[in-house]
């Protein structure tokens, strides 16, 4: 449930954000920024307000107000999921047995073991399809307790009233703006993230991953069309390996 609720969130801030930025493709760094300064870069895309210097003829038709009001909700949204999925994960010791490297794992020769693995095309968790591998361990963690927890603070700080009641964590940041350009790349960390982790879903076996993902638990063998043997997606903490019949 927390994995389809979030992805819907995912996919609604996304599509905000995307029309949020459509709106002043320019980023700058500092706690203030507008068109009358240097940006540190700039998407050159038009601008959906005639205001904003782009080079085109014509601006796009401003969204700039649902996409607003989407994105704030969807947030709330995607961290009050996170909160349930991170206690749950903790109740059950999902962190601890699934996502948390193992002892052995915790060296650069378990890394490139995975990556040669990978680049070999084969079963990069040879003891199972469903097994957790360290090379998706260590994504997983850094999107859970490093690119999320960044994405949320980022988020927060661009708002004036943020700003004001926990001024130190803008300051952090290097201000509002800064903070503004930080959380564009992070999203597009989650992003690549996004992708790879569909790319692997579908090489993997997409029926039996979504029906893993879904029901909880995956399709009998024999029943997937053959493919290539590749490491699939972390499944969610519900997820039950099952055994053959």
């Amino acid at each position: 449930m927390t994995h389809w609720i979030t992805v819907i969130a995912f996919l609604a801030l996304l599509l905000s954000g995307i029309e949020i930025i459509i709106s002043h493709p320019r980023f700058y760094w500092g706690e203030t920024g507008n068109v009358m300064m240097k940006p540190l870069f700039t998407i050159h895309i038009p601008a959906s307000r005639d205001t904003v210097p782009t080079g085109y003829g014509y601006v796009m038709p401003d969204q700039n107000g649902w996409s607003r009001y989407l994105h704030f909700q969807a947030a709330w949204v995607a961290v009050l999921t996170g909160l349930v999925y991170g206690l749950a994960s903790l109740w059950n010791g999902h962190f601890r047995k699934d996502i948390a490297p193992a002892p052995g794992d915790r060296n650069l020769r378990a890394f490139r073991h995975v990556i040669a693995r990978y680049l070999h095309r084969a079963p990069a968790n040879p003891d199972g399809s469903h097994g957790y591998n360290v090379v998706q361990r260590i994504a997983y963690l850094a999107v859970i307790f490093v690119l999320f927890p960044l994405i949320i603070w980022t988020g927060l700080a661009m708002s004036p009233a943020f700003d004001s009641a926990v001024p130190l964590a803008v300051i952090a940041l290097g201000g509002r703006q800064s903070a503004r350009t930080l959380h564009f790349f992070v999203s597009g960390a989650l992003v690549l993230f996004l992708i790879v982790h569909v790319v692997m879903v579908t090489l993997s076996g997409f029926r039996s991953r979504m029906s893993a993902m879904i029901i909880g638990h995956a399709d009998a063998p024999g029943h997937e069309v053959p493919g290539p043997e590749v490491p699939g997606p972390i499944p969610s903490p519900a997820f039950k390996s099952q055994e053959p019949a």
